[in-house]
C-alpha cells in the first residue's frame, strides 16, 4: 500500500486505510446476499411447484427493495451521514435475513418475497451510502481508482453466496426433480416442501447474526461520518440539477440495462447449462449444481478482472475501457444465442469477464464533479438497480415458452442481455471524452 501524503488512501495526509476496510467489507456482505439469490430462482420454483416466471418474482421482490429505498436512503445520508446510513442499511439487511424464519412457519411464497424486500431496502441504503462514501475517501481525482477497488471486494462476497447456495442448499435440497414433484400427492408434496425450506432458511439466519455483529462494529468504530448533516434538505432542486447532467443522465440509464444484465446471466445461467447437460443425458438436480459450479467460474473470472481493470485505470481513459468491454461482451453474448452446447456455456461464463468494469465505472463517471449532490446522484443510481427486477422476468418469461423460432427458449432469452451491452457501449463512448 502506497504510504505518500496523497495515495489512493491517503489525501492531505491523512489515512482512510481502516475506514476503507471496513466498509469495503459491507461490499462483500451485499455480494453474499445478491449471489445466494439469484439460484433461489430455480429453488423456489421446485420447491412450490411454480413456473420459471413465477420464481422470478424473487429477483422482482429483491430489485423492488433497492428502488423503493433508495432515495429515502439519500434524505436519511443527507440528513445525518454516510455512517448513519450504512449503520441503517445492515439493520435491515438483518431484519429482511432473519424473518426467513417466520416466513417458512408460514409455507407459503409470498411471505418470503417480503423478507427479501425488506432485506434488500437495507442492500439498498447500504450500497447509496457505501459507494459514494468511498468516493469521498480521498481525492478525486483517484476516486473511479478506488471504487473500482472497493468492488473488487463484492464478488469476493458473490463468491461465498454462490458457493453456500450450492453446498448449503441445492446440493441438500430433495433429490426429487421437477417432473416427480408435479406427481406427488399433496402430503408427501408438503412433506419434501417443508424438508426444504428448512435447509433453504439456513444460510439467510446465519448472515443476519453476521450483519448484526458486522452494525456493532461499525457502529462502536472511530470511523469518520463523511458528509456533513444538513437540516435544510433541497431534494427536488438537487435532483433538478443532477438530471441536467447529460453524464449523470444517462449514466442511470446505462445502470439500469448493464444491472439488468448482470441478473439475468447469473441467474439463468443455471436454467441455460440445465438445459445442456440434462440433453446430454444427465440428471436435473446433478445438472443444476453442475451449472452452479460454471456460474462460480463465472464468479471467479468476474472478481479477477476486476482487479485488472482498476490496475488498467490508470492508463486508460474509463469511457473507452468501459465501450471496449461492452463490445466483447457483446460478441460473447452472440456466442451464448447462437453456439448451442457446452461452447454455449462458455460464452456465457466469458461474459463476466467483460461485466466487471461496468458497475463501478459507470457509477464514477456519473457521480464525478457533483459534491453534495453526489448523496442524492448516488440515490438515482442505485434505483437503475431495478433494471434487476424488471428484466429477469422479461427472460424468463421467453425461457418458458421452451422453444422460440426453431431454437432453444432460453438461448433465445439473451437477446435482452445483448440490447443491454449495446446501451453500455453507447454510454461507454459518449463519455469516453470525459476525465473521471
Amino acid at each position: 500500500m502506497k504510504t505518500e501524503k496523497n495515495s489512493i488512501l491517503h489525501f492531505s495526509g491523512v489515512s482512510f486505510v481502516v475506514p476503507f476496510v471496513l466498509i469495503t467489507s459491507c461490499f462483500a456482505l451485499w455480494g453474499f446476499a445478491n449471489d445466494i439469490t439469484n439460484p433461489m430462482v430455480k429453488a423456489f420454483s421446485k420447491i412450490f411447484r411454480m413456473s420459471v416466471t413465477e420464481g422470478a418474482l424473487v429477483q422482482v421482490a429483491f430489485y423492488g427493495g433497492y428502488f423503493a429505498m433508495a432515495f429515502p436512503a439519500a434524505i436519511f445520508i443527507r440528513r445525518f451521514s454516510y455512517k448513519a446510513g450504512v449503520m441503517l442499511g445492515l439493520g435491515l439487511y438483518a431484519l429482511g435475513a432473519l424473518l426467513f424464519l417466520p416466513a417458512k412457519e408460514t409455507g407459503e411464497y409470498y411471505p418470503f418475497l417480503i423478507a427479501y424486500f425488506v432485506l434488500t431496502c437495507g442492500l439498498s441504503v447500504l450500497e447509496t451510502s457505501c459507494n459514494p462514501y468511498i468516493l469521498a475517501m480521498g481525492s478525486e481525482d483517484t476516486a473511479t481508482r478506488r471504487l473500482n477497488l472497493a468492488q473488487a471486494f463484492n464478488p469476493v462476497g458473490s463468491l461465498l453466496g454462490m458457493f453456500v447456495a450450492m453446498n448449503f442448499i441445492q446440493n441438500r435440497l430433495d433429490p426429487a426433480d421437477t417432473a416427480d414433484r408435479a406427481n406427488m400427492g399433496e402430503a408427501a408434496f408438503e412433506a419434501v416442501k417443508e424438508h426444504d425450506l428448512s435447509v433453504l432458511i439456513g444460510p439467510y439466519l446465519i448472515i443476519g447474526l453476521i450483519v448484526i455483529a458486522m452494525l456493532l462494529v461499525i457502529r462502536f468504530s472511530g470511523i469518520p461520518k463523511c458528509g456533513e448533516a444538513s437540516k435544510k434538505i433541497n431534494f427536488f432542486g438537487s435532483v433538478r440539477r443532477i438530471f441536467k447532467l447529460r453524464r449523470y443522465r444517462e449514466g442511470v440509464v446505462a445502470q439500469f440495462f448493464y444491472v439488468g444484465a448482470q441478473i439475468m446471466c447469473w441467474t439463468f445461467i443455471i436454467q441455460y447449462g440445465t438445459r445442456v447437460f440434462v440433453s446430454e443425458g444427465m440428471g436435473e438436480k446433478a445438472a443444476e449444481v453442475l451449472s452452479q459450479q460454471y456460474n462460480i467460474i463465472a464468479m471467479v473470472i468476474f472478481c479477477c478482472s476486476r482487479f485488472i481493470c482498476t490496475f488498467l485505470l490508470k492508463y486508460f481513459n474509463p469511457g473507452v475501457l468501459l465501450r471496449t468491454l461492452a463490445v466483447a461482451a457483446c460478441c460473447f453474448t452472440l456466442g451464448v444465442i447462437f453456439i448451442d452446447g457446452v461452447f454455449g456455456l462458455y460464452c456465457l461464463v466469458a461474459v463476466s469477464a467483460c461485466m466487471s468494469l461496468m458497475f463501478p465505472t459507470i457509477y464514477g463517471i456519473a457521480l464525478e464533479g457533483l459534491g453534495e449532490d453526489a448523496k442524492f446522484g448516488a440515490a438515482g443510481l442505485i434505483m437503475a438497480i431495478l433494471g434487476g427486477s424488471v428484466l429477469p422476468p422479461l427472460q424468463a418469461s421467453i425461457i418458458d415458452k421452451g422453444v422460440v423460432l426453431g431454437m432453444p427458449a432460453v438461448n433465445v432469452s439473451f437477446v435482452l442481455p445483448l440490447i443491454c451491452f449495446v446501451v453500455v457501449m453507447v454510454y461507454g463512448h459518449r463519455t469516453r471524452n470525459l476525465k473521471a
